[in-house]
């Protein structure tokens, strides 16, 4: 599963060809969760708070990229890197 991101100890991912509705993977210690791309709300999983408002917001900065990241990984390409929250 490719590696989109990494900050603060959270690690995003995205899987080739995965299913409906568009999402990322966040690891982060202990938990997991999926994210929904359009929705940017938790489809899955559980995240401490914290963690989950970096998510949010790093989320909210690259929505468009997310996008596009989907897009590709559906196509079975590779859906490249996004910058890291600072």
């Amino acid at each position: 599963m490719p590696e989109l991101s990494r900050f603060y100890g959270i690690v995003i991912r995205m899987y080739f060809d995965d299913h409906l509705p568009p999402h990322f993977h966040v690891l982060y210690e202990e938990h997991e969760a999926l994210i929904g791309v359009e929705t940017l709300a938790l489809i899955e999983g559980r995240l401490p708070p914290r963690a989950a408002g970096l998510v949010t917001e790093w989320a909210t900065l690259h929505h468009e990229e997310l996008r596009q990241a989907w897009r590709r990984a559906k196509n079975l390409e590779p859906p490249g890197k996004i910058e890291p929250l600072a």
